[in-house]
């Protein structure tokens, strides 16, 4: 029973991986591929400065798209799962996924539209007197990017944290009130440590993908907010150099992995402390 799945996995997940650190050892010439191993593409990034920008860029955007989609989507889970009605909770969480109705290429050119210089944002300041000339930093820069990626995956770190906080026994809080906490206190040391799997999950649903994101940077990125990804794309595609595409994607890999692992660890870490 095992067997499909784990075939499954190895052909989609285990192979294409291995093909690309394999690629990431090759060096290209445009149309010539020398199939040689050398670190001639991992000596390139370390000696080129713009590929470290890139993917510094691109861990901060990154880390503030999940700060800013963790931090909103908490108080949503948290008033979905304490405050609404057992039988409306899955109208909320319907409600919730209506996004994904849209395509996301759809959703990007929206936000484009709503923080364009004569967008709707901009227009509606106006209107209201709130502004008197439009405002420029909301887009083609790492504000847009992040804004709009925020957006985006706002569904993913919902759902998770909804799902941690439904599994709360009621009674813990009851009994941390009756023992004299105030709400704050309880939610301080009995819903946030026991909703902390969820947030764990959300952090790491939301970032690891959001570095691999290139299609939000092109489109209101501008030239300040374009990512490591974009200059995979550019490789790959445009610069038919697959090789360094393949060694700036293993750099990017492991990098998320290495910050998912100590972000586990110190998450696990303070839990043992709390506890």
């Amino acid at each position: 029973m095992v067997s499909p799945p784990f075939i499954y996995a190895l052909l989609l997940l285990a192979a294409p991986m291995g093909a690309i650190l394999l690629f990431s050892f090759w060096t290209q010439d445009f149309l010539t591929l020398d199939t040689t191993l050398t670190l001639n593409n991992y000596r390139e990034f370390v000696e080129e400065p713009l590929y470290g920008v890139l993917l510094q860029r691109s861990l901060i955007i990154a880390a503030m798209v999940t700060l800013v989609t963790v931090v909103l989507a908490f108080p949503i889970a948290y008033f979905v799962s304490f405050h609404v009605a057992p039988e409306r909770k899955s109208l909320w969480l319907f409600l919730i996924t209506i996004p994904f109705w849209t395509s996301y290429l759809v959703r990007v050119f929206l936000w484009k539209v709503i923080l364009g210089f004569n967008g709707v944002l901009n227009s509606g300041l106006l209107g209201l007197g709130l502004i008197d000339e439009p405002l420029t930093f909301i887009l083609y820069n790492a504000n847009a990017v992040v804004i709009t990626l925020a957006h985006a995956f706002a569904p993913f770190a919902i759902l998770p944290i909804f799902v941690a906080l439904e599994r709360i026994d009621r009674s813990l809080l009851e009994a941390g009130q009756d023992l004299g906490e105030s709400r704050l206190m309880t939610f301080w040391r009995v819903t946030l440590p026991l909703a902390t799997p969820g947030i764990v999950a959300a952090v790491l649903i939301v970032f690891i993908p959001t570095i691999g994101d290139y299609v939000t940077p092109r489109l209101v990125g501008g030239p300040n907010g374009l990512m490591i990804a974009n200059m995979i794309q550019t490789q790959f595609l445009k610069l038919n150099n697959a090789p360094m595409g393949a060694a700036l994607a293993v750099i990017a890999m492991v990098s998320v992995s290495v910050i998912a692992l100590v972000f586990v660890w110190l998450n696990r870490k303070w839990l043992r402390v709390k506890q």
